[in-house]
């Protein structure tokens, strides 16, 4: 089975949901000699939110998640079946980013267990970021996408990060929370998506 170009997901349209966050639980720290460090927690959560490779995900987890049919209700681009010669492709093409850009794709933990994929990608010349939960995770996405966020601003090489959405994602209360505003209109492998940019340059980065 061959998958198709490497799609955008519209993956963070998970993560804007109805409902209230805490803020300013999070800071990061900034890169030193060409490395990024993981945002750290000022204050202990119920959640405890860790970012990893997706290598270090049993693939099976991986599948299932994808399998999912509500979590391809929002991505249309998604249309293929996830088996193992799917994902191992899925996590090589990802690792290639890594090794390309030296950031990408995260596994995403809750408590050490799985719970979805998701941070930035380089795309051209933007970062774009994207977020991808398993259905009962969904309630998580604002706390993930927060942390991630402050590590974006953390990070000197992210002036700005782009968020790609189908028109079908009514609900974008949460990321104007964000900051995000909206680019326009554009179209990507035949679907048309709602693109918007948060500056992160400029913003204050801890010492």
């Amino acid at each position: 089975m061959t998958l198709p170009k490497e799609p955008k997901f519209a993956p963070q349209t998970q993560m804007f949901t109805a409902f209230r966050e805490p803020s300013g639980l999070f800071r990061s720290e900034r890169s030193r000699k060409g490395t990024t460090s993981l945002p750290q927690m000022d204050t202990p959560l119920k959640y405890d939110i860790t970012f990893t490779r997706l290598t270090e995900v049993d693939p099976t987890e991986i599948i299932a998640h994808m399998s999912d049919p509500r979590v391809a209700e929002h991505m249309p681009l998604l249309t293929f079946e996830w088996d193992d010669t799917a994902v191992a492709k899925f996590v090589a093409t990802k690792e290639a980013c890594w090794n390309r850009d030296g950031l990408g794709h995260w596994a995403i933990l809750q408590n050490g267990k799985y719970v979805g994929w998701g941070g930035f990608q380089k795309e051209g010349d933007e970062w774009d970021y994207g977020l991808v939960l398993k259905p009962m995770s969904f309630g998580l996405g604002v706390r993930i996408s927060r942390k991630a966020i402050e590590f974006a601003v953390a990070d000197e090489r992210i002036p700005f990060v782009t968020f790609l959405l189908p028109p079908s994602r009514k609900s974008l209360g949460a990321l104007k929370r964000l900051g995000a505003t909206f680019v326009a209109e554009i179209e990507y492998d035949g679907s048309i998506f709602l693109k918007y940019r948060l500056n992160t340059e400029g913003s204050p980065r801890p010492a």
